[in-house]
């Protein structure tokens, strides 16, 4: 499975929304159910899709579908 998929699956998971949902506008200014614990759970998703481990500071700025791919491109995964 691609980087993008795995990515994608955590937020299609978390979410309940379909794959056409996610776009750089996804974010919690955005998302009413986008909450703490929707947030770690998308991190929770992430760290073992991609087998890593994040920095807090790295979770606690993990705030929309656009900044994930930047948190993630710190931890060499390339979309």
């Amino acid at each position: 499975m691609a980087a993008i998929e795995k990515y994608n699956q955590a937020f299609v998971e978390v979410f309940g929304v379909k794959e056409s949902a996610l776009n750089d506008h996804f974010s919690k200014d955005n998302m009413k159910e986008w909450d703490s614990v929707h947030q770690l759970n998308i991190v929770a998703f992430l760290e073992e899709a991609f087998d890593i481990m994040l920095e807090p500071e790295d979770i606690m700025n993990m705030t929309s579908y656009e900044e994930g791919k930047t948190i993630l491109a710190r931890y060499n995964i390339e979309f």
